[in-house]
């Protein structure tokens, strides 16, 4: 009996979101691909905004459908594009986050060093294409910006893709920050296509204005809230110990995909070596972080009970935030405070006492520039086409750095 592939989601953000082909379904049903529905896209920001609790596989089936759209937009402007070209611009969307790991960026570079998310998905679409015999070949060319048609690449990475589009409105729509809300609907009625190059409209120049501040302000109030940056940077701390007692012998619950990474220490190139890396790394989610710091909680190290205790119950730290560094000379008495106060080394004294910087820019004047279509075949990047001084502001790195410490510190 032939399966019925040609489903729907129920998306509390975009209403009913339809698979529109046999390779969508066969993709969205792998294990690899099911997997994301166990990582949470904001890593530990529901600890500041407890809605904030919306997964990976939520924000690709979302992107997808925005994916959908502006493909219908594209067609109806004279853009076309074959049946083969869609089902490959689909499939790359979905997957072009299934490389994350738990809690996605948060841990990124710490299980495995120097590796980013963006190298694994890439990886794991190779193996899902020899899985589905071949079939996603094209998407991993679009994907890799080696397809001839450089605007598919566009829809899925660039400064005005379908995953920022879709990330801005559904984290806003979670965590309840409104600064998030962009006209994601109107941005993708105003996308063109000139010189094989994803551009938008003269008439959708508000709406873009509009989103890159949206950006900016949901990099700061969401993603790179002080908070949230300090209780990531604890999960941090804490799995960099948890490797240290596991890898000189110390028990270390873990589950068994977990223990293979604390156990472990792994680079990009023995990563991609090691088959069972691979199947372990596969297995990974928030699940296997998160029991294994409960039990860490009573682990006879004080260090790990304690880190793991500060995030089981949301004991975290105080946090400063400066334009400046911190000056060196309080650091070293916070951390002479918490040395006598819990009997632990300077360097013990480090996992609770920190410094560390966050930087952003909301528009990259060097990466697949925004670029407005004028109705006279002129073609501008935003932030000279547009009249808002802020635009132009906004491709300026900011950094910003904080300081945490124990709250019953002075």
């Amino acid at each position: 009996m032939a399966i019925n592939k040609l489903k729907n989601f129920n998306d509390p953000v975009y209403g009913f979101v339809s698979i529109p082909c046999d390779l969508v379904y066969d993709v969205i049903a792998h294990p690899h691909f099911q997997r994301l529905r166990r990582i949470k896209q904001l890593g530990l920001s529901n600890y500041v905004y407890p809605g904030a609790q919306h997964t990976r596989f939520q924000h690709v089936i979302g992107a997808m459908s925005l994916t959908q759209d502006a493909v219908q937009t594209l067609e109806q402007k004279g853009i076309e594009i074959s049946q083969a070209e869609k089902e490959a611009v689909y499939a790359a969307i979905l997957l072009h986050d299934i490389g994350h790991g738990p809690f996605s960026h948060t841990l990124e570079n710490v299980l495995i060093q120097g590796m980013h998310h963006e190298a694994i998905s890439l990886h794991l679409m190779n193996v899902l294409n020899q899985d589905l015999g071949g079939r996603l070949t094209m998407a991993i060319q679009v994907f890799t910006n080696t397809y001839p048609r450089k605007f598919l690449h566009q829809l899925v990475s660039s400064q005005l893709d379908m995953d920022r589009l879709d990330y801005l409105r559904r984290d806003s729509f979670y965590s309840g920050v409104q600064e998030g809300v962009v006209g994601q609907d109107r941005i993708i009625k105003m996308l063109n296509v000139q010189n094989d190059e994803l551009v938008v409209d003269e008439k959708g120049i508000y709406s873009i204005e509009k989103f890159l501040i949206a950006r900016r302000l949901m990099y700061w109030q969401v993603y790179l809230h002080k908070t949230v940056v300090a209780a990531e940077t604890v999960l941090v701390k804490t799995i960099e110990h948890a490797c240290i007692l596991a890898r000189r012998g110390e028990p270390i619950f873990a589950s068994p995909s977990f223990a293979y990474f604390l156990q472990n220490e792994l680079s990009v190139d023995s990563f991609f070596t090691d088959p069972e890396a691979i199947k372990q790394y596969t297995l990974l989610d928030d699940d296997d972080v998160m029991s294994a710091i409960k039990v860490w909680c009573s682990h006879a190290d004080i260090v790990l009970s304690t880190m793991a205790t500060i995030l089981k119950d949301r004991l975290l730290p105080k946090v400063e935030l400066s334009n400046e560094p911190f000056d060196a000379l309080r650091i070293q008495q916070l951390k002479q405070q918490v040395m006598q106060q819990k009997g632990i080394t300077e360097e013990e004294a480090g996992y609770f006492v920190f410094t560390d910087s966050v930087k952003n820019r909301a528009y990259n004047l060097e990466h697949f520039n925004i670029k407005i279509l004028f109705k006279n075949g002129q073609l501008l990047d935003i932030a000279k086409a547009s009249d808002q001084l802020n635009i132009e502001a906004l491709t300026k790195s900011v950094t910003k750095y904080f300081l945490c410490y124990p709250k019953n510190l002075g």
